[in-house]
């Protein structure tokens, strides 16, 4: 029986050792860092946005403004802090953003609303009433509970003024095809119509008027100073 040459042992261990120092991660070799959990991948800065207000939205469902900090938000988003204080920079700068997308929203549903009315000045008067009412009984707390945590940040005074000067617009240009009032006269009694909705939802807050009734005294007001 014949083969081939047959190799000096030490040679063949030699072989054995070189073989297993390759496979053999050097001490300073670099691991591959672990997978980021889902909720922190990378996202467009947008999407990131709106996922940390989402959350930050729960939280304060559940547990109220003071557990509401950057540090927690970021913990809850499965995100690093960092992020959370690119978007915002302070926890007052995120209870704004809140109060923000809070009104946003229900400033699309009282638009759809309005678009929806029919054409006649008692049914959108009674919309407008009716959504307004809506609002404050779907968010009003939450409204309230950053209202009062932000109470000595100077900006949430000017966050507000901003957020009823949009309702006063909705409802000029909503009320404007039914009126005979010039512009501006149009618009000053629209200023009077959302400060009597906001004492109305005031009264409705604290039990001393329902929701419906709330809303049928904003819907005939508007008809009466838009009819005079």
């Amino acid at each position: 029986m014949t083969g081939g040459p047959v190799k000096p042992r030490r040679s063949i261990e030699a072989l054995r050792l070189k073989r297993n120092a390759k496979l053999r991660p050097t001490s300073n070799a670099k691991l591959r860092p672990p997978a980021a959990p889902t909720s922190a991948r990378r996202l467009p800065k947008a999407e990131r946005r709106e996922q940390l207000l989402d959350t930050a939205h729960d939280i304060l469902q559940a547990e109220g403004p003071q557990a509401l900090t950057l540090g927690y938000l970021a913990e809850r988003a499965g995100v690093t802090k960092p992020i959370t204080y690119e978007h915002f920079k302070t926890r007052p700068g995120l209870l704004i953003a809140l109060a923000r997308q809070i009104d946003d929203r229900q400033i699309e549903v009282l638009r759809d609303a309005v678009t929806h009315a029919p054409p006649r000045l008692d049914r959108v008067a009674r919309v407008l009433g009716t959504t307004y009412m809506h609002c404050y009984t779907t968010v009003g707390p939450q409204w309230q509970a950053i209202s009062a945590a932000l109470r000595s940040e100077s900006e949430m005074d000017a966050v507000q003024q901003e957020m009823l000067d949009r309702y006063v617009l909705i409802y000029r240009d909503a009320l404007a095809p039914f009126s005979r009032l010039g512009s501006s006269e149009l618009h000053l009694r629209c200023v009077a119509i959302i400060g009597a909705a906001e004492a109305l939802a005031r009264a409705m807050l604290v039990g001393r008027i329902d929701e419906a009734a709330a809303a049928a005294a904003l819907g005939s007001l508007i008809v009466a100073w838009l009819t005079r």
